[in-house]
């Protein structure tokens, strides 16, 4: 098993997100794991063999590729959650095992490029830790969706003064808008959950592809977008076949 395993934060796509710290790390990497998500993701998987190509170049190590696993809907979440990251550990433990028959060696160090940033709503350390033996882990900092997301706006994320929250739509659709904050941006958001809201209550700026080429965002009252932010996610989606995308809420003065 490897000695070191590198979580390399690699912003949301734009090679201009990877920091200089995170391609030094990939250099010195025996091996670098990417993952695939099916076809319809494929995507994901050319944008870090890209990120290699163009920042690491003829230094780039080795790549194996793995397939994720699919998290079981018809169990609990958090059950679900668990059995999961069990399932996706024991691949990435094949996968590395396989390194040897790649570069003639056993592989001391290995690299995995995580979207965005490896400490925020990202799993990669918790699968690590499943890992047996257990490497030393190394993490590369990267840029987070909600950074990309209000720099695309050009806004602060906070008010003056004014806490905020990062929360996920799972938690909006089950608890509401926190009333401790006036600011929520919502990650991991696959159905809108911002639907489930008294609309007239919110501004919402919105972004997907957030960096990239593609890159979408929308702002303004929330009334006004919803059903906008709800087709123009499903539109990009299919013509994708994935999306990312992250928004911010704001409760307005009443």
């Amino acid at each position: 098993m490897i000695a070191e395993l590198f979580l390399i934060g690699i912003g949301t796509g734009n090679p201009g997100h990877v920091t200089h710290q995170a391609i030094s790390q990939l250099k010195a990497a025996d091996i670098i794991l990417i993952p695939r998500k099916g076809s319809e993701k494929s995507d994901l998987a050319d944008l870090r063999h890209q990120i290699c190509d163009e920042l690491l170049g003829a230094d780039t190590p080795p790549i194996l590729e793995f397939d994720l696993p699919i998290r079981d809907p018809a169990r609990p979440y958090l059950s679900a959650v668990d059995a999961w990251h069990e399932a996706i550990a024991d691949i990435w433990q094949d996968t590395i095992k396989t390194a040897k028959t790649v570069i003639g060696t056993a592989p001391r160090t290995a690299a995995l490029l995580v979207w965005g940033d490896p400490s925020l709503y990202d799993s990669s350390m918790r699968i690590a830790r499943r890992l047996k033996p257990a490497p030393a882990i190394t993490i590369i900092p990267g840029i987070t969706a909600i950074q990309a997301l209000t720099a695309a706006h050009k806004i602060p994320i906070n008010d003056l003064g004014s806490p905020f929250m990062i929360s996920t739509g799972r938690q909006l659709r089950a608890n509401g808008f926190p009333k401790e904050a006036d600011t929520l941006v919502i990650m991991l958001d696959g159905e809108c959950s911002f639907q489930t809201l008294v609309a007239a209550d919110f501004d919402i700026w919105w972004g997907a592809y957030l960096g990239m080429e593609n890159e979408l965002i929308l702002s303004g009252y929330l009334p006004e977008l919803a059903d906008i932010i709800v087709q123009t996610r499903k539109t990009a989606r299919q013509k994708h076949g994935w999306i990312m995308d992250t928004y911010l809420l704001r409760r307005r003065d009443v």
